[in-house]
């Protein structure tokens, strides 16, 4: 599937999801996160990076729903809707392993989130035909997990999460276990659908590379508590390829975002949350009014 031709500004409207002073504290006094500001708007592709233990997967799972701040709101697109239900973005999941059943064939599994939802069966298999085709899984439904590769068994569980059309992707480090040259043929992929659906993604990554190749914006956080740091642009235009992997502007992103990393590991970046990062955190460059 073709990707479009898209630049990697900022994006403008209204947020899909807004995140103002969020923290997480767990029941053994573990504070996870504190006071973490995030706007996601439509079509933008934000990676999180950051060092173990420092609320990365803690944050897609209160973005998600499956668990609740203890501090600070998460407002979804319409806060006037009737329920949270109507408010909150259709969206679908990636873990870090694909969570596949083993005694269900393919088609089985990424029907999961339609059996659950009650969609009519006719329905549901067309929506999981048109998933699997979407990852380049046709011919493959009848397959157990065990009958694929790795990077397939990923694909599957992308399609799984793909079948819902979902508005919000969110992708828990989902390619760290595959081998690299398995890893940039699925960062290639995951673009192309991206480009193609314009689906708002959260991606966590511990990869400079991955982050560097897919992103939009790249959001930083400092260790426990977890906290955004500072977030940089990645404004080079799309698609992306192994050219622009091999590129010295590639290159030069990737020693920014190291730099960034290590100055927010040794605790360096404080100004940088209350200023251009908390503002590029809310969709708005450094020095712009946050919208």
């Amino acid at each position: 599937m073709a990707a479009a031709d898209l630049a990697a500004e900022p994006a403008v409207g209204a947020p899909l999801i807004e995140l103002r002073g969020v923290g997480r504290t767990y029941a053994n006094g573990t504070c996870a996160l504190a006071d973490v500001d995030l706007d996601l708007r439509r079509g933008e592709f934000v990676t999180l990076v950051g060092p173990s233990g420092c609320g990365k997967s803690t944050l897609l799972n209160l973005i998600a729903g499956l668990a609740r701040p203890s501090s600070g709101r998460i407002t979804w697109r319409d806060a006037a809707a009737a329920s949270i239900r109507d408010a909150r973005p259709r969206i679908g999941f990636v873990f870090q392993s694909p969570t596949l059943m083993p005694w269900a064939r393919l088609a089985t599994n990424v029907r999961l989130p339609l059996d659950l939802a009650g969609v009519a069966r006719k329905a549901a298999d067309r929506a999981v035909a048109d998933a699997l085709a979407r990852v380049n899984l046709t011919g493959f439904a009848h397959h157990l997990p065990r009958e694929l590769s790795g990077g397939m068994q990923m694909r599957a569980s992308i399609a799984r999460a793909l079948v819902t059309d979902p508005e919000l992707l969110l992708m828990d480090e989902p390619f760290g276990a595959l081998d690299e040259f398995t890893r940039q043929r699925l960062d290639a992929e995951l673009l192309s659908l991206w480009s193609a659906q314009r689906f708002t993604v959260v991606f966590v990554t511990h990869s400079i590379q991955e982050a560097v190749f897919l992103s939009t914006r790249v959001a930083v956080m400092g260790a426990r508590p977890g906290r955004i740091l500072d977030v940089l642009y990645i404004a080079e235009p799309y698609p992306r390829d192994d050219a622009f992997r091999l590129s010295t502007t590639f290159a030069a992103h990737a020693h920014r975002l190291s730099s960034r990393i290590a100055d927010a590991g040794a605790g360096e970046l404080p100004d940088a949350a209350a200023g251009g990062g908390r503002a590029a955190a809310r969709g708005a460059r450094p020095g712009q009014a946050s919208r």
